[in-house]
């Protein structure tokens, strides 16, 4: 009696999982890419809108570490110039995050 009840849920099963294997190549985007905790109450459009405002902030900050660096450099002092293509370095590679983010 049971296994024809397991029998017709199997056979779904078995045909599902080429459809499944498919999707196993493509992470998951937006909320359901995020930990379950998280996923309560998240929305897709919240979730892109807050990472392009990341992106923006990302932006402002890299021109900001970039006229930095282009006054460090007009002063010619080696350390603070040192300093500075660290800084910019930092706010590239976050921006790059933040763009990798976007794409989510």
């Amino acid at each position: 009696m049971r296994l024809t009840v397991l029998l017709p849920w199997l056979a779904s099963l078995c045909l599902a999982a080429p459809a499944l294997a498919e999707d196993a190549d493509e992470p998951p985007k937006g909320c359901a890419a995020l930990p379950a905790e998280q996923q309560a109450g998240c929305n897709d459009g919240a979730l892109h809108s807050t990472r392009e405002t990341t992106v923006l902030n990302a932006k402002r900050q890299v021109s900001q570490r970039q006229a930095d660096l282009d006054k460090a450099m007009k002063k010619g002092d080696p350390e603070k110039i040192d300093q500075r293509k660290e800084d910019l370095a930092g706010a590239r590679k976050a921006l790059q995050e933040a763009v990798d983010d976007l794409d989510r």
